[in-house]
């Protein structure tokens, strides 16, 4: 079986690489092959996997390349974890929305948007390459704004296309461990679209234990139920995914960014210090221990400076690190090895959450097979119905507008953002984003 990761030089790539260890003997002869055009990166990356290796005493066949046919020739899993521009970008994306009072945030608003300028015809044009060199292999999609993402491939790749982010389970593990169950032994009710959904249900034994868990103490021990308040929580009777946080206190994010700096610029900073530090040790031990530091650092600050609120720190940034590899190979495996697993994916609609198009892509459990990914009915509060609908319809004018390649439509998008107040407002960080997405010096401007 032969995995290729699109964007192998990039920080999810060791935890993809640990977590497809931890399966291996139970998948059909896996090799990695890495992709990036940096091959620097792809140096030092490999340096760190080797240092996993040294620690578990094996590893994997693993290759790494700059020639992107070569990597996808027969390859039957493609993971797409991609971001053009960089971090650097995202900075940019986050800190032009700010200057206008708006949220600057890499997934949410105008910084997925921006973000989603970049990304998507990237991801178009790996796609393309993907229906030439491996027409049979899956793509499992890690990139950003992972549902909008998701549903601009679709054209491509059909439902040979899943879309992966961490945000539910790590809601359902922090669900469970309040009531001190196991997460596997829960089945979990969840819907929505890409951050922005809820979690409805957590059955045990025959019994939806959250009523009792939303009533009671332990309620205010899930991180996402302090982030949005308890009262809140218990008037939708339901928990949310931590992004409705930027939806309903979008004005309390622009004033903690505008004091403390924004997440693009912290990362851009550890990327370039992570590069350092591994350009200067030695050993394979040395990497991985760097690395280490790196992403708890990164993982104890998520959301932090956003919400003003804490994180519990990190124990084991392998076990705990939120989950995307966790999410995408649990995919692979239940492919592969046709094991019938419910996992919570971005894949299309058909019917699971009826207030939307058929075609739509959804955040929803859904059966993962070899023959497919066929989404379980859902549900989101009747409140939130309507901001699910709009945030959906803002994607697929966003995807017009790349399709298009016209600014108007670009900004008529924008605009109807529901955290964008106005379409001056769009207009004018459009503008800003102009300067910074090559692409867009050839696009219409009426």
């Amino acid at each position: 079986m032969k995995l290729t990761v699109v964007g192998g030089g990039g920080s999810r790539t060791p935890l993809l690489y640990h977590g497809l260890l931890q399966r291996a003997a139970g998948l059909p002869d896996p090799a990695v092959v890495l992709y990036d055009t940096s091959a620097r990166w792809l140096q030092r990356i490999r340096l760190v996997l080797d240092g996993i290796d040294e620690e578990r005493g094996g590893g994997l066949p693993t290759s790494t390349t700059t020639d992107l046919h070569e990597a996808l020739d027969g390859a039957d899993f493609v993971l797409t974890a991609i971001r053009v521009g960089g971090f650097d970008a995202r900075h940019w994306d986050e800190a032009v929305p700010l200057r206008h009072g708006v949220v600057g945030q890499e997934t949410v608003g105008p910084g997925g948007f921006g973000l989603a300028l970049r990304n998507v015809p990237a991801l178009r044009q790996i796609a393309g390459t993907v229906r030439h060199r491996c027409p049979d292999a899956w793509l499992i999609n890690l990139t950003n704004p992972a549902g909008l993402a998701t549903q601009g491939l679709r054209p491509l790749l059909g439902d040979r296309i899943v879309g992966v982010c961490d945000s539910p389970v790590a809601l359902m593990r922090r669900v469970a461990h309040a009531l001190d169950l196991p997460a596997g032994d829960l089945h979990f009710d969840y819907g929505g679209i890409n951050h922005l959904g809820w979690l409805t249900g957590a059955w045990h034994r025959g019994r939806d234990l959250l009523p009792d868990l939303l009533a009671g103490d332990r309620a205010e021990t899930v991180e996402e139920v302090r982030l949005v308040g308890v009262d809140r929580v218990r008037a939708l009777r339901a928990i949310p995914n931590e992004y409705l946080y930027f939806y309903e206190r979008g004005g309390d994010v622009v004033a903690n960014v505008a004091a403390n700096g924004s997440r693009g610029a912290f990362l851009a900073d550890r990327r370039r210090t992570l590069a350092q530090v591994l350009d200067g040790v030695s050993t394979p031990s040395q990497a991985l221990a760097a690395y280490r530091a790196d992403l708890k650092r990164r993982q104890d600050t998520y959301l932090t400076v956003e919400s003003g609120m804490a994180r519990t720190p990190t124990a084991d940034v392998f076990s705990d690190a939120g989950g995307y590899h966790e999410m995408a190979l649990s995919v692979v495996e239940a492919i592969a090895c046709d094991t019938a697993t419910i996992a919570v994916v971005n894949t299309r609609n058909r019917g699971a959450l009826p207030f939307l198009p058929a075609d739509a892509v959804v955040e929803v459990p859904a059966v993962v097979r070899a023959a497919g990914v066929f989404p379980l009915a859902a549900d989101v509060p009747a409140s939130q119905r309507t901001l699910v609908t709009q945030v959906k319809a803002f994607e697929d004018a966003t995807l017009r507008a790349i399709d298009a390649g016209s600014r108007d439509a670009a900004g008529a998008a924008l605009a109807s953002h529901p955290l964008v107040p106005s379409r001056a407002v769009a207009d004018a960080i459009l503008a800003e984003y102009a300067a910074h997405v090559p692409q867009m010096s050839m696009w219409a401007t009426s």
